[in-house]
């Protein structure tokens, strides 16, 4: 399926009806992707600006900012009222106050402690051996319901801690492209914990 174009079914015959300004929220409100790639291709710029200026101090963290981003209006699209103004300035203030959040979490795990204030434990090496292999274990389980390239996206990006940029240039993909990958894999593995498989992450 092509980024931008919805695709119907009638009678045998497909028809074919391209994401645009006017159809845009009606796609996403009905399920298709169609809508929602649109709204990065289109209003992806003017939102990385709005994380960008609230997250200056923290820039690696803009790009996952910008994919909750994407991910809350996809699941909040209902809450949008055009009566009360235009898509833009909602998907902003979402943009804005995500941006909030996520400088907040930032600033309270950004704790300085001294060594002199800390107690170090003796590491067990045979612990850490098997809290690693559990972590292991349940990453994959998770990953498993992607595609090998979408779980190779996410190890680079969740696990390997590369850029989006970074990661699509080594797999041959368009920025956009990797926006896209990352909210159809959260979307798969949302539903995955939907249907009742329990794996804690």
């Amino acid at each position: 399926m092509l980024p931008g174009t919805d695709y119907f079914t009638k009678g045998g015959s497909t028809t074919i009806m391209k994401a645009n300004e006017q159809n845009f929220i009606s796609l996403i409100k009905a399920g298709r992707e169609e809508g929602i790639l649109y709204v990065i291709e289109t209003y992806g710029g003017l939102l990385k600006s709005v994380v960008n200026k609230r997250l200056s101090a923290f820039p690696d963290k803009a790009e996952e900012c910008m994919n909750d981003i994407f991910f809350g209006i996809w699941q909040n699209i209902d809450r949008f009222d055009e009566t009360k103004g235009s898509f833009t300035a909602w998907a902003c203030g979402a943009a804005r106050l995500e941006a909030i959040d996520t400088l907040r979490r930032l600033q309270r795990e950004k704790t300085t402690v001294t060594l002199e204030d800390m107690e170090i434990p003796q590491e067990d090496p045979s612990l850490l051996q098997t809290i690693e292999r559990e972590l292991s274990e349940e990453t994959e389980a998770v990953l498993n319901c992607l595609s090998e390239k979408d779980r190779e996206l996410f190890q680079r990006i969740y696990l390997e801690d590369q850029d989006h940029e970074t990661a699509g240039q080594a797999m041959g993909m368009s920025k956009d492209n990797v926006y896209v990958r990352i909210f159809r894999g959260k979307k798969k593995i949302r539903r995955m914990f939907q249907e009742g498989r329990r794996i804690n992450i």
